[in-house]
């Protein structure tokens, strides 16, 4: 299979609204599972890894909504199909190359995955827009429960489910909440929330890479992550029960969501200059450029949902924003480029990361074709 099978679809899960995503992008729960009386995926041996990939496809099959996921064997993906994947963060980037029988199944939406053979036999991963901890768990433990009709994981009465990883055992299940912090970057805050979640035990991190005074449409590089998105990821899945754990990091992200609306009045209030000359640099960007690279696509969507959250521009909701962060990624730009028919200049035509450049220009230009600035 090459990467016609990973085409976005109308109704993927990014494409909906979501709760308080005025800050919170979206929310994942991963759930780490192994199977019993198999080594982990690194110690595999002989027919194990095909063993256990034969088992996990066949039970999904026998799931009530089956006929929803779609099994991929990784070996059978081509470099376009493995890059998209990537950047949907379900299948990893800093692992390495996954094992020859690693595979992948996909619900129709977007919404669940899960990886085989790779850091474990199975991770059980599902996505949701906006603040929605609970329904993310709530879909990841419906999978789980329907896997463990068919398949013996292996499990500990002391220390829970067993893992490759020390800090994933137990309870196996790590959350990750996408934020966005552009006014809390524009105070310079970032290092300090950084320092006080992680002694609460909460991961913060970049979502997208540094972000820097290159940035030709931000705000000076005062933040410390493109387009100011970061994750919140919990660390110990030891720690506490599965409640014990989800309430952590949503307190966290409460906490994060209401220092950012905070800081969004008191920028608003006493920087106005500098936010419009951010604000409109973003958009003049998006609709007259004709080359746009990811990094600066990323921050040129920052720009606009910070301008709507702050009410100065209009024309944009939040969902279309979150789905802009997908679109103009360079595997699904490829993709389009790929399956689609396109008249770019002569210049262009035969640059293939021109074309790339070239079109994520004209999806910003059309995206952006109704923003207004608020007076």
């Amino acid at each position: 299979m090459g990467s016609k099978v990973l085409s976005s679809g109308q109704d993927a899960w990014y494409t909906y609204r979501g709760n308080d995503d005025d800050v919170v992008v979206s929310t994942r729960v991963r759930l780490a599972r192994n199977l019993a009386n198999f080594p982990f995926p690194a110690k595999l041996r002989g027919t194990d890894g095909e063993r256990i990939q034969s088992i996990v496809f066949d039970a999904f099959n026998h799931l009530d909504d089956c006929e929803q996921f779609q099994a991929i064997a990784v070996s059978q993906l081509d470099a376009l199909g493995s890059r998209i994947l990537e950047e949907r963060g379900i299948l990893g980037t800093a692992g390495g190359t996954p094992a020859k029988d690693a595979g992948i199944i996909l619900r129709t939406d977007g919404r669940v995955a899960c990886t085989v053979n790779i850091a474990d036999h199975v991770h059980i991963s599902s996505f949701a827009p906006g603040m929605d901890c609970s329904t993310a768990l709530e879909i990841s433990q419906a999978v789980d429960e329907g896997l463990q009709q068919y398949i013996q994981f292996a499990a500990s009465y002391d220390f829970g489910y067993l893992t490759s990883s020390l800090m994933d055992s137990g309870s196996g299940m790590r959350i990750s909440i996408r934020v966005h912090l552009p006014s809390l970057s524009m105070q310079g805050r970032i290092r300090s929330i950084a320092g006080e979640l992680e002694k609460k035990g909460v991961l913060f991190s970049a979502s997208f890479g540094s972000g820097g005074m290159d940035n030709v449409s931000g705000s000076g590089g005062t933040g410390a992550s493109l387009g100011a998105y970061y994750e919140l990821s919990s660390t110990n899945c030891g720690s506490g029960s599965e409640f014990d754990q989800l309430a952590s990091i949503v307190s966290a992200g409460r906490k994060i969501m209401e220092m950012e609306r905070n800081a969004r009045n008191e920028c608003r209030r006493d920087m106005p200059s500098d936010i419009r000359n951010y604000l409109y640099r973003s958009v003049a960007l998006a609709r007259s450029s004709l080359f746009i690279p990811l990094r600066e696509a990323i921050d040129i969507i920052s720009g606009i949902k910070w301008g709507t959250d702050l009410e100065m521009l209009s024309g944009m909701e939040d969902a279309s924003l979150r789905a802009l962060l997908y679109r103009i990624q360079e595997g699904h730009l490829e993709y389009v480029l790929r399956n689609g028919s396109f008249k770019f200049e002569k210049d262009v035509s035969g640059n293939a990361a021109r074309k790339i450049e070239r079109l994520r220009a004209l999806i910003l230009q059309e995206a952006f074709e109704d923003v207004k600035v608020v007076q």
